[in-house]
């Protein structure tokens, strides 16, 4: 079975304020297999990271199709907030995540279903942490 790494992270600059995201996909062997890099508005950083993850499911599943189902995807994140959410360790209080919430959920039934999620110490998500502060900056 391959395996995939995917690399999610957003951010706001204010909270909320201007927000970006970005994904990176890479195969067992580093080959980036594909990127997303997006302006998403005025968002929270919550509402960002949520929807990095969001679009990194969707961008997969536009460019592997059924593929998806005979692949290991291992999910890494910095958001221990997103994280818990999708562990079921934690009850979602914001209602704007709520929809991505079940996006993420119906995704993961619908296509992914080797999908292993990774918490990652804020900053050592280093493959998207730099591009989503780049592009605040920017």
């Amino acid at each position: 079975m391959d395996k995939i790494t995917i690399y999610a992270g957003g951010a706001s600059k204010g909270n909320p304020g201007p927000a970006v995201i970005r994904v990176l996909v890479v195969d067992s062997k580093g080959n980036t297999v594909l990127e997303v890099s997006e302006s998403i508005g005025n968002a929270s950083s919550d509402y960002a990271e949520y929807f990095a993850v969001v679009r990194a499911l969707q961008a997969i599943v536009e460019k592997l199709g059924e593929k998806t189902k005979d692949t290991e995807f291992e999910l890494k994140i910095e958001s221990e907030l997103v994280m818990n959410h999708l562990r079921a360790k934690a009850e979602i209080k914001d209602v704007s995540l709520i929809g991505h919430f079940i996006e993420i959920y119906n995704l993961r039934v619908a296509s992914f279903p080797n999908l292993k999620l990774t918490l990652v110490e804020t900053g050592q998500n280093k493959e998207v942490a730099s591009l989503v502060k780049a592009a605040l900056d920017a």
